[in-house]
């Protein structure tokens, strides 16, 4: 049975949200092996961070612009090109400064491929089913962050950088002629500068006041799960090794690559507030309650061949993360459809690149304050702040809600 336009459309879209964050996931658990490779040491392991971080930031201004203002499938295309050109570059890198240009490339193509991809998605989707496209969109993502730190690197070990890296470039390639062969060119385009517009839009600025918080939560919680449950007990951790380390990541991924379109179509049904409020909530809750977890060591104590010796403190650290990932899959495409029915038709792109630009001052500065706590305080306290951070923010925005816009303020269109 052959495909309508609109499934080859939004099945490309799909197929790109994927390859992009497998590329990304099998940099990321490949970091400490090109470290090792480079010979990377102190502050130039920073700057390999920094270098992403730096070009994702540079480009959602420009790019955002552009997509908005000409077109965001031609857009689009050339973030895919970066992205191929930068994998390939990521196999067969000999230096630091080879990697430190491969990594400013993935970044520009991230951000490219990432605004406007969700672009086209908000503009294709219909208005009353909107969440529910991008909560499908975002379980490719979370897809990809399952069988990449798996698959990536069990193919690295077998095969080298190379190899691997050749693959996502040709993943990538692939994904961007269905791009160019099956989406159709959007016809809006948008004279001027829509950030300035949209920067005063009143629904918008509401939904800054619970990011820009929200930021916070989801770096100190998500980024300190893994430190917690590997870290040793002497410093407030669990002590376990990789494998039950990534089981426990990849459990918030699972549930959230599960919830997400389900969430997401309940959104479209019955608005967007209340399910960013559910979210961002219960999120806090579970947050504030992870370190909690240890109380549950010695609920029951068994060997399993490889992972070691495994407490009940491992099976809450599964669980609870996993309901971390169906509050953010409750959150998550609620806001981005939020972001989306803003900027149809006033420059979508520019929107997103709002919400991206309001998301990097605390993915930035939350780290440094939580490694700060963490020693004057302990690791528990990292969790309380991100958990909190995520209430204030919901609180935050109830109240703006609630005295600013009125209860249908937030609905879909």
């Amino acid at each position: 049975m052959a495909l309508s336009n609109d499934e080859l459309q939004f099945s490309s879209l799909y197929v790109m949200r994927f390859a992009g964050s497998f590329g990304f996931m099998s940099v990321l658990t490949l970091l400490p092996d090109f470290i090792e490779a480079l010979g990377a040491t102190g502050l130039t392991i920073g700057v390999f961070v920094t270098a992403l971080e730096l070009a994702r930031t540079v480009g959602i201004v420009p790019i955002a612009w552009a997509g908005d203002r000409y077109s965001k499938k031609t857009v689009l295309l050339i973030g895919l090109a970066l992205s191929v050109l930068a994998y390939l570059t990521f196999a067969v890198i000999s230096s630091i400064e080879g990697f430190l240009g491969a990594r400013f490339l993935q970044g520009l193509g991230m951000t490219g491929v990432g605004l406007l991809g969700l672009a086209l998605i908000g503009d294709l989707a219909p208005a009353d089913s909107r969440a529910n496209y991008i909560g499908k969109y975002n379980a490719f993502r979370m897809a990809a962050g399952i069988v990449a730190p798996i698959g990536g690197g069990i193919l690295y070990e077998v095969t080298g950088f190379d190899v691997l890296f050749l693959l996502v470039a040709t993943l990538l390639a692939v994904a961007a002629v269905g791009i160019w062969r099956f989406v159709d060119a959007d016809e809006t385009t948008v004279e001027g500068f829509a950030f300035t517009d949209l920067a005063i839009n009143r629904r918008i600025l509401t939904m800054v006041t619970f990011r820009a918080q929200y930021a916070v939560a989801v770096t100190l919680v998500r980024k300190w799960v893994p430190i917690f449950v590997g870290l040793n007990a002497a410093q407030g951790g669990l002590a376990y090794g990789a494998g039950v380390t990534g089981v426990v990541v990849a459990a918030e991924k699972f549930t959230n690559m599960l919830s997400q379109p389900y969430t997401g179509r309940l959104s479209d049904r019955w608005g967007r507030e209340p399910f960013i409020i559910a979210g961002g909530s219960a999120y806090g809750l579970f947050g504030i309650a992870f370190p909690f977890i240890t109380g549950a060591e010695g609920l029951f104590r068994v060997s399993v061949p490889i992972a070691g010796t495994v407490t009940g403190a491992v099976l809450a650290a599964i669980v609870l993360n996993g309901l971390i990932g169906i509050a953010d899959g409750f959150r998550e495409p609620a806001s981005m459809a939020l972001f989306a029915d803003e900027g149809k038709g006033e420059g979508i792109a520019s929107s997103f690149g709002i919400r991206s630009l309001v998301w990097k001052p605390g993915s930035v500065l939350a780290p440094l304050v939580g490694g700060w706590l963490m020693g004057a305080a302990g690791i528990e306290w990292v969790f309380f702040l991100g958990g909190a951070a995520a209430l204030s923010g919901v609180a935050t925005f109830t109240s703006i809600l609630a005295s600013r816009h009125g209860r249908e303020a937030l609905r879909p269109a």
